[in-house]
Formats: structure tokens, sequence, C-alpha cells
């Protein structure tokens, strides 16, 4: 028995004072009306309604239970009235969860100007290159970097592209060569990134739209992109970077893109939350802002 829409029909027969016009607001049966009323009043053990073939009175125990029901559903809707109105404002604390390497350099520059937007919001901002169960771990949004996202109850808006390419220092080119090919690869020492779809080899896509996959065999490998960027710039090898971290090195020099004319699959970043509903103000407020904030980068 759903005891709240047992409690909402008590009080609708006694508001209408007929079974059929209270059946005939809920869109059910009178039938079903005075089934439920039957088992309510067992389980109280007690009459509510006194019923006859003309009329039909609340009881002591009804006028109780009259009241306190009224006061509870009373209290629901306001409960309900108060959550949606705190949903529609654009206040409150908002738990985001992001990679690292793409929190430290992308995501903290843009939060400034959110947070002068919206006083009212209370940031907590965590970052990790795993992917994180963001219900355990009590996140309202969390934002993934990935060529798609697997079928899952979650629910994911795409906010920007990420392109990867490969990468090395201009001192490790003059020490090994310059790739020509992606059979050149197989020469040189890599660095590989443990989160990577495929942590042992790149698959590499050419200007003809075709791809190769090119084993790397890399003795060194790292959980950080942070970490795998200095170790490129540190002439460590050749290694695959996605280019919100390329960018700035190789516009100063440390990095060289290596096989321009190849480049690993795009990615995308990927801003999830648990439910359409679990989206609320402050959370679109937030993906709105960094999906225009990238959008207007160079």
């Amino acid at each position: 028995m759903d005891r709240l829409a047992v409690m909402q029909a008590f009080c609708r027969i006694v508001e209408r004072g007929s079974f059929a016009r209270a059946a005939e607001d809920l869109g059910v049966s009178p039938a079903l009306l005075s089934q439920d009323l039957k088992r309510l009043e067992q389980r109280l053990g007690c009459v509510l309604l006194a019923r006859s073939t003309r009329r039909m009175a609340l009881t002591e125990h009804g006028r109780l239970y009259h009241a306190e029901a009224r006061r509870i559903l009373a209290d629901i809707a306001h409960t309900e009235a108060s959550v949606r109105e705190a949903a529609g404002r654009i206040a409150g604390r908002l738990s985001v969860n992001a990679p690292h390497s793409f929190g430290v350099t992308v995501l903290a520059p843009l939060l400034p100007a959110f947070l002068a937007r919206h006083p009212e919001v209370e940031l907590s901002l965590s970052f990790d290159d795993r992917v994180v169960d963001m219900i355990e771990g009590g996140h309202d949004l969390t934002l993934r970097i990935r060529a798609a996202l697997p079928d899952s109850g979650l629910v994911a808006r795409e906010i920007a592209p990420v392109q990867q390419a490969l990468y090395a220092a201009p001192a490790h080119l003059e020490r090994h060569g310059r790739p020509r090919s992606p059979r050149d690869l197989a020469s040189h020492p890599a660095v590989g990134y443990l989160h990577a779809d495929d942590p042992a080899a790149w698959t590499l896509l050419g200007p003809s739209g075709s791809s190769v996959i090119v084993p790397h065999g890399a003795t060194l490998k790292v959980a950080s992109s942070l970490v795998l960027r200095d170790l490129l710039i540190a002439g460590q090898g050749i290694g695959a970077l996605p280019d919100f971290l390329a960018r700035p090195a190789e516009h100063d020099g440390h990095l060289v893109r290596v096989l321009p004319r190849h480049a690993l699959p795009t990615r995308h970043v990927y801003a999830v939350t648990a439910s359409r509903r679990g989206a609320d103000a402050k959370a679109l407020a937030f993906i709105d802002h960094l999906q225009t904030a990238l959008a207007a980068a160079p």
C-alpha cells in the first residue's frame, strides 16, 4: 500500500464528500478507493468514515487522521516547493571532479569568472586522472575526456573536442632523428600514459583517414599527463599529449610535433551528471560557462 497515495485519497474523499467525485478527480474507480480505505482502516484498527447508503461522516478517529494527514501533505508540498526553488537558484554547494591536467591547465583559470558571476555558489573541486564513481564520491558533476562514453545511467553533455598528437623535445629528435613514418617510431624510446585506452600502443590516423596501430613498448609509463609532458620536454622520448598541454610547450619551443600529418583519434570533454534532474541550475550554469569559454579559446 502506498501510504502517501492513500492519505491523499482519503483527504480527497473527505473534501469532496463522495467516493465517486474523489475517484473522478484522482482518475481511479470508486471501488478502488473503497478498497484502499478499507485496508487503511484495517491497518489502523479503527473506522475513519462512518458510511451508509445515503451519507458518510468522519468518526472521531477519522477527524484526527484527516487533520494530521492534511498537515503532513502540506509539509510535503512545502518541502517540494522549497527544493524546486533551490534547484532553480544558482547557489549552494557544487562538487566538480575533473582530470588533473585539464583541471590545472584549463579549468582553474576559468573559475574566477564563474565565481564572480555566481557568488552564491560554494565550489568544491577535485582532480583525478582516474574515472571516479561520481555518485560514490558525492560529486554533482564530473568532467571526463574520452573518445566516447560507455552507455550508463549517467547523462553526458559534450563540451569541446580535444585533439591529440605525438610530441618530443627538439634535443631528443636531434639525437635520434626525426621519424618520417609510423614505422620509424620503433627506433625511438617512448613515454607511455597509464590511463590511455591502450597504454602499450598508439592508434595513428593518417591524412587519408586510414589508421595504424603502433606498439611503442614504453619502458617508462606515468599516470599523470602533466608528468608525461615534463618528461617529454626533458628529452625522455616520444609521447602522446592533448592539445591543451602540448600547445604552450610547442609555442615556447620546448616540444615539437612528431609526424605532423598523423594524429591520434579526437577525444571530447564530457560533462557528466547522475541524471537530468541532477543537473540543477548551478551545475547547468557551470557547464554553460565552461562550454562558452572553451569555444572562445584560440
